[in-house]
């Protein structure tokens, strides 16, 4: 039987460590329902290159927030918020356990968080772009330094540095004022998936020669005729950059596969830095036995037979 009392549980670390495959496996176990928190997973047509599991492969687990975005479209993280909490509270109305997945850190934080949104202003923002587009990115690096010394001192790139200038025109509070504290808005439970940096770093390489032997140069191929070089989020994630260029013969197949590799390890050593920084999670390493047990150990459930 469900037992509608549990946290919120969500799986998080790095790319490439099996959260989606325990997530399944938990929701058999407890009767959940898995809400995604990719960012890129939300984007249809984004399947091989963001390892996005096949209906066939979900275990017959209701899965939410994929597929919900076409790639002309950018993620936003207030909007998930919104969405995810939403699916939380009718998963329970339906008398089964949301189980949250995915490696995005702040859209994690933004579900189980009490989180303060900065606003926006597309007018605004689009100002800030022009200026930077004629001018270079120098003045406006220095009046943020002027306004917000502690997200300038972050070193953000460009997108973000525009956009902490964005909200300290709109609010007058800095962007880094918006940081969350570490309180969840409900009970919830974080199970991180980590193990040994460089068998990680062996597993990444050879999941990008998966993706590239399932077709991923197809598959950016068709996302390109629909419009992914005017995707904002979609035309910058990985594989999908350093494809889009081998397709425009800028670099040779083999370079799109070496820059995605390192491209997908430098991520995934930022999503560890991220979730490491987050005392809460609870790690486990997904290559030891009994991965599921010690899951359900820490949720303090015993380990059953799957749900029907």
């Amino acid at each position: 039987m469900t037992d509608t009392h549990l946290p919120v549980i969500a799986i998080v670390g790095p790319t490439g460590t099996g959260k989606s495959d325990l997530a399944i496996a938990l929701a058999q176990q407890l009767g959940g329902e898995i809400v995604n928190s990719d960012a890129l997973q939300f984007y249809r047509g984004m399947d091989i290159g963001t390892a996005k599991l096949p209906v066939s492969e979900r275990g017959g687990i209701e899965h939410h927030l994929m597929d919900t975005l076409s790639i002309a479209e950018e993620a936003s993280v207030a909007t998930f918020q919104e969405e995810a909490r939403e699916h939380f509270a009718q998963i329970r109305a339906r008398g089964k356990v949301p189980i949250m997945v995915g490696g995005s850190g702040l859209y994690v934080r933004a579900a189980l968080d009490v989180i303060d949104f900065p606003p926006t202003d597309p007018v605004v923002r689009k100002k800030l772009e022009a200026e930077v587009q004629e001018k270079g990115d120098g003045d406006l690096r220095r009046r943020l330094a002027e306004v917000d010394p502690v997200s300038a001192e972050r070193n953000l790139d460009l997108r973000r540095a525009i956009r902490a200038l964005e909200v300290h025109e709109i609010s007058a509070r800095p962007f880094s004022s918006y940081m969350p504290q570490r309180e969840y808005i409900a009970p919830a439970l974080q199970i991180g998936l980590n193990y040994d940096r460089s068998a990680l770093h062996e597993a990444l390489e050879a999941r990008v020669h998966t993706m590239d032997a399932m077709g991923l140069a197809e598959e950016v191929a068709g996302l390109l005729e629909l419009g992914l070089r005017e995707g904002k989020t979609a035309s910058r994630a990985i594989g999908y950059q350093q494809y889009t260029d081998y397709l425009d013969g800028k670099i040779t197949r083999a370079e799109a596969i070496t820059q995605t590799v390192v491209a997908t390890r430098k991520f995934a050593r930022r999503q560890i830095t991220w979730f490491n920084a987050d005392p809460r999670v609870k790690w486990l390493d997904p290559t030891e036995p009994d991965l599921i047990g010690k899951a359900l150990a820490l949720i303090g459930k015993p380990t059953e037979e799957p749900t029907r």
